[in-house]
C-alpha cells in the first residue's frame, strides 16, 4: 500500500491543504492519460493549486521552491520567482488559482514544497505547500 511506503508516508492522497501564518494551500493532482506514455516511462500529472490569504495583512508570492520524488526515490528540486510567470499579491480573503504539471519516468511519486512569502513591509515567510501524491490510476487498482 502507497500509505506504508516510507517515501511517501506523508503524502497518499492526490491533494493537500496547509496553513501557514495565514495563508492556505490546497492542492488537488490529476493523471494527464493523454499527455503520458506509460511504455516510453513518461508520466504526465496536473496540479490545481489554490493559494488563499486569511490572514489580517496583504502578502507576496515571491518565490517557489518543489521538491519531487518518484517512485525510485530519486529527488529533484525545483526553485523560482514567483508561479507560471506571476508573483501574484493577495489583500486579505483573495485568492490566487492556477495550474501546472510534472513528468516522472515513474506511475508515482510525491511533490511538496514551500512559497516565499512578503508581508508589506518585506517581511517574509515559507508557506508551506503539504505533500501530495502523484499516481497513474493503475497503482490503487
Amino acid at each position: 500500500m502507497l500509505g506504508h511506503d516510507p517515501r511517501v508516508s506523508k503524502a497518499t492522497t492526490a491533494g493537500s491543504v496547509a496553513l501557514t501564518q495565514g495563508v492556505r494551500v490546497t492542492v488537488e493532482s490529476t493523471y494527464l492519460e493523454h499527455q503520458s506514455s506509460p511504455s516510453s516511462g513518461r508520466f504526465v500529472f496536473a496540479y490545481t493549486i489554490v493559494i488563499t490569504n486569511e490572514g489580517e495583512r496583504t502578502v507576496q508570492l515571491k518565490t517557489r521552491h518543489w521538491i519531487i520524488t518518484d517512485a525510485t526515490g530519486e529527488v529533484r528540486e525545483v526553485r523560482g520567482e514567483g508561479v507560471i510567470g506571476e508573483q501574484p499579491r493577495l489583500e486579505r480573503g483573495q485568492s490566487f488559482k492556477y495550474t501546472s504539471g510534472c513528468i516522472l519516468k515513474t506511475q508515482w511519486g510525491t511533490m511538496h514544497g514551500t512559497y516565499q512569502m512578503e508581508r508589506d513591509g518585506g517581511v517574509t515567510f515559507d508557506a508551506e505547500i503539504a505533500p501530495f501524491l502523484l499516481d497513474h490510476p493503475s497503482v490503487g487498482a
